[in-house]
């Protein structure tokens, strides 16, 4: 029933990772003879859902801890999917705010509670290859914009003066696939060691007690901030920093998804390897050099440079879940790592708000992408300082002694 959680838990993550798909509709929807929506509101759907990721995720987490794992997944699928098809009622300018609760209320909200379900659960179904486990997981989170974009060229290309009508079948899509995945989360017996390790198992309460909680969660800000700055523009950037026409964009956007989900299982490989701090550091670095760097290329060196970073940004969430389930055990995973995801939504929202304001409407890439960049690169000095709670070392030193 394992293999069937993990086929289950990459099935979710493919449908909620549609969400990076985005700036494919934000293009769209700011077509004058769509709904002509400005360069900063039309990122508000976008960040509003990454910021209910959340309130989804804590919501999920702790339900999920608790009871069973298929029915939060369900939930979240089915609250996720009818966000979107509301969403597709909007036709004007008059209508934005079905964007806004439909695709970013609550359409975020359940995209964090599928979410949460597959990273908590499989790290208790493969305790011994938890990082990996995990970062296939999310790796169908990042290939998920890589199964949305020519979907949804094509929907946008047959009614471009509607495009949020293209939500219906996207989101249809969505809720069939979604009962699919949730039908296959089983919950995970409790093994032999995962009760021998329970002893340094943190709650919740505990947890958030410590300088541990607060420095993943860092890390997770500022590596998300950084990433989702170029993702939430990534189809106009493509147009206006690199010069591709707008059919070519959307398949750069789909081909970096690719990165952005690679990137989850590449890195949570290294660091089963060699442990998730330093896999942490160097992704933070890499991350930043390469945004920096970014505006002042074009063509295909744009591209390699934006793969760089989507593989780095894919590459934070496929190794932080395992780094907190190390710090505080698996018996509260879902609630503590729901917690930590505070740090997506906060740089999720104010990530693409701050990267978009400094763009303006005088198409300031450079400036922008440079003091995103500047951000990952201080951020390094993170997971330097982050060492594992004395609790957990203490428990692990005597269950080997």
């Amino acid at each position: 029933m394992r293999w069937s959680a993990l086929v289950g838990g990459v099935l979710i993550q493919l449908v909620v990772g549609g969400v990076y798909a985005w700036s494919l509709f934000a293009r769209a929807l700011q077509a004058p003879e769509a709904m002509g929506l400005g360069h900063v509101q039309a990122t508000v759907p976008f960040e509003l859902a990454i910021g209910m990721i959340f309130v989804g995720t804590s919501i999920g987490g702790r339900l999920q801890d608790r009871s069973s794992p298929r029915t939060v997944a369900l939930i979240g699928s089915v609250i996720y999917a009818g966000g979107l098809m509301l969403a597709s009622f909007a036709r004007g300018a008059d209508d934005f705010w079905l964007l806004v609760v439909g695709y970013g209320l609550i359409g975020g909200f359940g995209l964090g509670m599928a979410y949460i379900v597959p990273i908590a659960l499989l790290q208790k179904w493969f305790p011994k290859q938890r990082a990996l486990v995990t970062g296939i997981a999310v790796g169908g989170f990042g290939f998920g914009a890589t199964l949305t974009s020519p979907v949804a060229q094509r929907l946008l290309a047959a009614n471009p003066e509607e495009p949020a009508s293209a939500f219906l079948w996207i989101g249809a899509g969505y809720l069939v696939l979604g009962v699919i995945g949730s039908l296959m989360m089983f919950t995970s017996p409790t093994t032999a060691s995962a009760a021998s390790d329970a002893a340094g198992d943190y709650t919740v309460k505990e947890a958030l007690r410590t300088p541990q909680w607060y420095l993943l969660t860092g890390i997770l800000v500022v590596a998300v901030a950084a990433g989702i700055s170029l993702i939430s523009m990534m189809a106009t950037a493509s147009v206006e920093v690199a010069g591709f026409d707008v059919a070519a964009a959307a398949t750069v956007v789909g081909v970096l998804a690719l990165f952005n989900g690679a990137g989850r299982i590449v890195w949570a490989a290294v660091a089963q390897k060699v442990g998730p701090l330093p896999v942490l550091a160097v992704i933070l670095g890499l991350e930043g050099l390469a945004l920096i760097a970014l505006p002042h290329t074009a063509g295909a060196a744009f591209i390699a440079l934006a793969a760089v970073v989507y593989l780095c940004y894919g590459g934070a969430f496929g190794t932080l879940p395992a780094a907190a389930g190390s710090f505080f055990g698996l018996t509260h995973a879902g609630a503590i790592y729901g917690l930590i995801l505070v740090g997506w939504s906060l740089a999720g929202v104010l990530g693409p708000l701050a990267a978009s304001s400094l763009v303006g409407e005088a198409g300031n890439y450079r400036l922008a992408f440079s003091v995103m960049g500047a951000l990952a690169v201080a951020g390094v000095a993170l997971p330097l300082l982050t060492r594992p709670p004395r609790r957990k070392v203490e428990a692990e030193g005597a269950h080997a002694g």
